[in-house]
């Protein structure tokens, strides 16, 4: 675990893809266990310490990911991601380059809880949600393109659909179309950058995660615009 950022408010953490951040079926120790023991160690904390679940990245998904330290900053970090005022940019490798260099997608997505997988129409129909991103291609390797993605809605696999439904599943998503998967059981979709202003102070918090350590993604280690 690689601590981002860290104040008596909240604290920003780069989470591995082979992390879950709230405890689940497996059993797996959480991300957010993980974190409550790093607070309670370093600041000698007696008792339980607080730590409040802000939002989640799936499980083969790496990058930032934001707790609340104090109930004033969980409260008011939940209102900012209801009215999106937390900005997120995402980082992907796909193997099929997209039709247009940049562009916008916006798809009706339908979640199915028993297959825990969402699938895309291009109209509304029955219990579907509205889903827009932004993409770029903004690098690329003999095999791959590096796409840099901008949420404007938070949908159940938005991404890893969205990306699906136009020809480009991500490197190594098995469930959305990819040929084979990574060696690690990771998705290279990865949480770049989270920009939001401090639920407290005020302040502009402006974060980056560092890229997973393997050869492809250090490959496009440059390629930040």
């Amino acid at each position: 675990m690689t601590v981002l950022y860290e104040d008596n408010h909240l604290i920003v953490v780069n989470k591995s893809s082979s992390e879950i951040v709230q405890g689940d079926k497996t059993g797996d120790k959480p991300l957010v266990e993980t974190v409550k023991e790093y607070i309670k160690e370093k600041y000698h904390k007696p008792g339980n310490v607080f730590l409040g679940v802000v939002h989640r990245l799936d499980r083969p998904v790496s990058g930032a990911v934001v707790f609340a330290r104090t109930g004033k900053a969980l409260a008011r970090l939940n209102d900012m991601f209801r009215t999106k005022d937390v900005h997120k940019t995402y980082w992907a490798i796909v193997a099929n380059k997209p039709a247009a260099p940049e562009g916008e997608l916006v798809n009706w997505l339908v979640r199915n809880e028993q297959q825990n997988k969402s699938y895309a129409y291009d109209k509304e129909v029955p219990q579907s949600k509205k889903a827009i991103l932004s993409y770029r291609i903004i690098g690329q390797s003999d095999r791959y393109f590096l796409l840099e993605i901008n949420l404007q809605t938070g949908r159940h696999h938005q991404i890893r659909c969205q990306l699906a439904k136009i020809g480009c599943p991500i490197k190594g998503d098995l469930k959305y179309g990819a040929p084979r998967s990574n060696p690690d059981g990771s998705i290279s979709l990865h949480a770049r950058r989270i920009r939001f202003t401090h639920p407290v102070s005020k302040a502009d918090i402006n974060i980056t995660a560092p890229l997973p350590n393997d050869r492809l993604w250090q490959a496009f280690k440059t390629s930040e615009p």
